[in-house]
């Protein structure tokens, strides 16, 4: 059986004969080209495995043999070796379709991590592309490109950031692409940043040593270590505090982390995914959310459309949850339009919850408009906007009504309806209690 084949692209002899003899002990054929032009005619000429090229050469840099390969052979990944220090240009190689980056002075043990994960970049077996049609359903337009493009991350170990609205499948799409990607047989770890307390944030992330503090009873993994080889879905990623935003920014840049009370740092190899319902960009103008982090963790971005964006997936999907929740009931035409002309501010997870409501209320399983209980448009208020008492009411009225709609397509769940409207669980309870409202 062949050896893969390595193509080594750097123009300094030393660094190609040290790259060389560690390969070759890992049991790796290589193939050394010490310029663009000699890279290109190689891989043309034999195909390798896998791409491992220095940013500066003689006439040009790495990046254009990234983007070169990404046009004539998108099938062979490229890591790139960076100077330390250099994110920029990490970055820059990634956005390109860079599968991953080595910093000068090359970590070996990195280095061969690297290779051990390219070489399992094969063409994406049939069954693997059917999982994915099967898990994220819908056959608009948008949502084939949404597939399509989980597909090509699945090859690369970037950061990839998940925007979308609440309920749109953004946890699902992180774990779809967690689970076509080389890192599939590690653990995925997903975190909600939004529902951690703040004084255990540090200790949650990064772990902690027996008697670091009180109550540290024992050592603790933090998640990176948990996620040790896998991927680390932050969700809600816009609700971390400053202070944690920095110290991930560090174990992000420099792959290693340091517990509570530990005076060594541990290299971690994990892939960073995130998620959020809010705006990144905005909280960056707003000095909400630190400026490096937001261009670290937003390598590559993923939208998520909302369900009112792709209406035509409505029905199919409605009538799949259907089946998974009682297979012998079935939507009337009625409540098919019904659906259809419905806005679902809370998304495919506020579709699960009313169709579940509906299976609930129907006699006959057969789910009519009435089953559905969808909240219809609010009459306006006739009242005259003259003073401030009445401007409060109108808008105490605005607020409960979305409040109770909210929860009742929730059926009373507070921390889903917390999350469909976009607030903080305390939030919640907090405007719960300010209109006196109760189940």
């Amino acid at each position: 059986m062949s050896k893969p084949l390595i193509l080594i692209v750097d123009d300094e002899p030393d660094i190609r004969e040290l790259l060389t003899m560690t390969l070759s002990r890992m049991g790796l054929a290589t193939l050394a080209a010490e310029n663009l032009q000699r890279a290109k005619a190689l891989c043309q000429q034999h195909q390798p495995r896998l791409c491992l090229t220095d940013m500066r050469l003689p006439d040009g840099n790495g990046l254009e043999l990234v983007e070169w390969l990404q046009h004539v052979e998108p099938s062979i990944p490229v890591a790139v070796i960076t100077a330390y220090g250099n994110t920029e240009s990490a970055v820059r190689a990634m956005k390109a379709g860079a599968f991953d980056f080595i910093s000068k002075p090359i970590d070996l043990n990195g280095l061969r991590q690297i290779i051990a994960q390219a070489l399992q970049l094969d063409a994406l077996p049939a069954k693997k592309e059917r999982h994915i049609r099967h898990t994220l359903l819908g056959e608009s337009k948008i949502m084939c490109d949404v597939r399509s493009k989980i597909t090509k991350l699945a090859r690369s170990q970037a950061p990839v950031f998940i925007c979308g609205e609440s309920g749109s499948g953004k946890e699902l799409v992180a774990r779809l692409i967690h689970q076509q990607s080389p890192r599939s047989n590690k653990p995925f770890i997903a975190v909600n940043c939004g529902a951690i307390p703040i004084e255990l944030m540090e200790s949650e992330f990064f772990g902690h040593k027996k008697g670091s503090f009180t109550g540290a009873v024992c050592d603790k993994q933090g998640f990176f270590q948990a996620a040790q080889g896998g991927s680390l879905f932050l969700d809600e990623v816009g609700d971390l505090p400053l202070a944690l935003q920095v110290k991930l920014l560090r174990v992000i840049q420099e792959k290693h982390v340091r517990m509570i009370g530990e005076t060594q740092e541990t290299a971690v190899n994990v892939r960073i995914l995130s998620a959020s319902h809010k705006n990144l960009a905005d909280l960056v103008t707003e000095g909400r959310f630190r400026e490096d982090l937001y261009y670290r963790i937003n390598v590559i971005d993923l939208t998520m459309p909302a369900l009112r964006q792709r209406v035509e997936d409505i029905i199919p999907l409605a009538e799949h949850l259907l089946t998974k929740l009682a297979s012998d009931y079935h939507l009337t035409a009625a409540a098919k339009a019904v659906l259809q002309n419905y806005a679902f501010p809370g998304n495919v997870r506020e579709l699960e919850n009313i169709l579940q409501r509906a299976v609930a209320l129907s006699e006959d399983r057969t789910i009519t408009p009435e089953d559905l209980a969808l909240p219809g448009p609010k009459p306006a208020r006739k009242t005259s906007m003259s003073g401030k008492a009445c401007l409060e009411n109108y808008l105490s009225d605005i607020e409960r009504n979305a409040l109770v709609s909210t929860l009742e397509a929730c059926r009373w769940n507070k921390a889903e309806a917390a999350k469909t409207l976009g607030i903080t669980f305390r939030s919640l309870c907090y405007r719960l209690s300010k209109l006196r409202i109760e189940e």
